[in-house]
């Protein structure tokens, strides 16, 4: 089984709205950091079209590879993440993974087989 990692930033007030959309897309946790952005200079630093001031939160997600790439879909039409300052979401491949039972991830592979 194939992991990802699944980021995702977006203003404080949209974290509830993703963590619903994660919720009934099959994502069962996340990791939520709570950040700040602030441009260091006078104009609004701008990344891809998202503003990078404000509250923002940072939501990581560990999932197998083709439950991530579902949820980004699902995450980028639910947030419209292609419209300005909506947020930005990317997938990283993990190469390897500690701190997870083998029966764990067997447990979880079996859900993601039943969802897919």
């Amino acid at each position: 089984m194939r992991f990802s990692l699944l980021v995702l930033i977006v203003d404080e007030e949209l974290e509830d709205k993703a963590i619903d959309v994660a919720k009934e897309n099959g994502a069962i946790n996340v990791s939520i950091v709570n950040a700040r952005a602030l441009s260091l200079s006078e104009e609004k630093k701008t990344f891809f079209g998202f503003t990078l001031e404000g509250a923002q939160s940072i939501l990581i997600f560990v999932l197998e590879r083709t439950l991530s790439i579902k949820l980004m879909k699902k995450l980028n039409t639910a947030l419209e993440l292609e419209k300005p300052d909506r947020g930005i979401a990317f997938i990283l491949p993990i190469e390897h993974i500690a701190g997870v039972e083998l029966k764990e991830i067997m447990k979880f592979e079996e859900e993601i087989k039943k969802q897919l």
